[in-house]
């Protein structure tokens, strides 16, 4: 996501409209996940026009294909609404990730053959990432085995959700931690790049401490799979997303500094603030 109003004094400035909001966000941060085609569906074609024209060219949209598709269908007979999802996009094909299907708790072993189906006729041109959430797929049993190899044999990534942060501390009575806890499935990280473009989706905790002790590890692993040739993509959440942006600028600078590229400087908001 990048519109986020919480963002306004830090990430973008202080005043102003949520139409350069986008054009900010792509100036400090690379790749954005999209959350909003998940929950709505297919954009309209004026939305994504007006995505191509804030967006430059090094920019990527990893979009979530929407919920009728994969919660409410379950991938059986979503050839022609697929269709329509990705040709809406298509003014942004250059500008695509990994594209996630996100599949529900329940989508289990038995319904590998509808995932199959879906990434058979996938476009080559398209990347794909695929996150499961049933729990059979993290035992490291055949159903795992089985999942694995199928995202291996299309050359799909699998989602690696990092909820560890989120839930290494009681929620109490905080609301933020209580709701998070709630929404976001308790899954042990299997740390697996089935692809090119490894993709992790980390759940931050609200303390800062807490998220510094995970993101060793992070750091470690991105700047392997960087020497390998590989183009991994991390978006990171927090229990109410406050400081996301803060926390994915310290992790990128770690990677960065490790393997001697250029850090992220100030965020608008931040350098406005400066001034005055």
């Amino acid at each position: 996501m990048w519109a986020n109003a919480d963002w306004r004094g830090s990430l973008y400035p202080p005043h102003g409209g949520q139409q350069a909001w986008l054009g900010e966000y792509a100036r400090v941060f690379s790749a954005v996940e999209g959350n909003t085609t998940f929950y709505s569906g297919t954009p309209k074609a004026e939305t994504v026009a007006n995505w191509a024209r804030q967006a430059p060219a090094e920019f990527r949209f990893c979009f979530k294909l929407p919920a009728s598709l994969t919660h409410e269908a379950r991938l059986v007979g979503i050839e022609a609404a697929l269709d329509v999802f990705l040709e809406r996009l298509s003014p942004l094909h250059d500008r695509l990730g990994p594209l996630m299907v996100q599949l529900p708790r329940d989508f289990g072993a038995q319904e590998l053959p509808q995932l199959d189906q879906l990434l058979s006729r996938w476009p080559a041109e398209i990347p794909c990432a695929v996150e499961v959430r049933h729990s059979e797929f993290f035992h490291k049993g055949s159903a795992e085995v089985a999942l694995n190899r199928l995202l291996i044999s299309h050359g799909v990534d699998r989602v690696m959700l990092d909820v560890r942060p989120l839930f290494s501390t009681s929620a109490g009575s905080d609301p933020r931690l209580l709701k998070a806890q709630g929404e976001k499935p308790k899954r042990p990280l299997h740390v697996l790049s089935t692809g090119e473009r490894p993709l992790v989706r980390f759940i931050g905790h609200v303390e800062e401490a807490v998220n510094a002790i995970y993101f060793a590890a992070w750091v470690e692993r991105l700047c392997l799979w960087i020497k390998q040739g590989k183009s991994p993509f991390l978006f990171v959440h927090t229990a109410d997303n406050r400081h996301a942006p803060q926390l994915a600028r310290r992790l990128h600078d770690e990677v960065a500094k490790r393997l001697g590229q250029a850090t992220i400087g100030a965020f608008s908001g931040e350098a406005q603030a400066t001034l005055f």
